[in-house]
């Protein structure tokens, strides 16, 4: 007596529930978060070093290959770091992006449209109560937040406008605008 039923074929399917958009920004934002924490983080480190090191040169073959060894693994280690870091600060930031932005959705029509804005400044409201920003520097992301929001808005009326223009035309005006140039 299990509680699976061999009876039945039919596989649940989430998609309804879940768009793969919602999984596919987060983890977009937290690859290229790997990236620009690996780069900025190996180049703090590099930097570091140097100036750790600055009073001591090597003054022998062996002692500049040891010092760019050690150089180039401490860069590797805080590269893979600060790429850790930096890819869950990005990860989560969109992650709370695009559940406030499909909260909006479901609520229904007035907050469907302005889903984006309300994403974004929601966001920036979340960013800000998180690191404890001053007011003045809140309301800027605030204002940042809400512009990034409405550029979002504007390219999803873009594209719903630009696919309605086409559905419009219909498949057969393509073929009629060929057939009379060549008469």
């Amino acid at each position: 007596m299990s509680n699976y039923d061999e009876s039945t074929t039919e596989r649940y399917d989430v998609s309804p529930i879940l768009q793969s958009r919602y999984f596919v920004l987060p983890a977009s934002a937290a690859i290229v978060g790997v990236f620009i924490g690996a780069v900025r983080g190996s180049r703090i480190a590099s930097l570091r070093f140097l100036a750790e090191n600055a009073h001591r040169p090597p003054k022998t073959i062996r002692g500049w290959y040891l010092y760019n060894k050690t150089k180039n693994y401490k860069r590797m280690a805080a590269g893979l770091k600060s790429g850790g870091k930096d890819a869950a600060k990005l990860g989560v930031t969109a992650l709370v992006w695009v559940g406030i932005e499909d909260g909006l959705g479901r609520c229904g029509t007035p907050w469907d449209d302005l889903k984006e804005v309300g994403a974004g400044v929601g966001t920036a409201g979340a960013f800000s109560g998180v690191y404890r920003l001053p007011w003045r520097t809140g309301s800027r992301a605030l204002l940042l937040g809400s512009m990034i929001g409405g550029g979002m808005g504007f390219l999803r009326w873009a594209r719903e406008y630009l696919r309605r223009a086409v559905d419009s035309r219909g498949p057969d005006s393509n073929d009629s605008d060929s057939n009379d140039s060549v008469g």
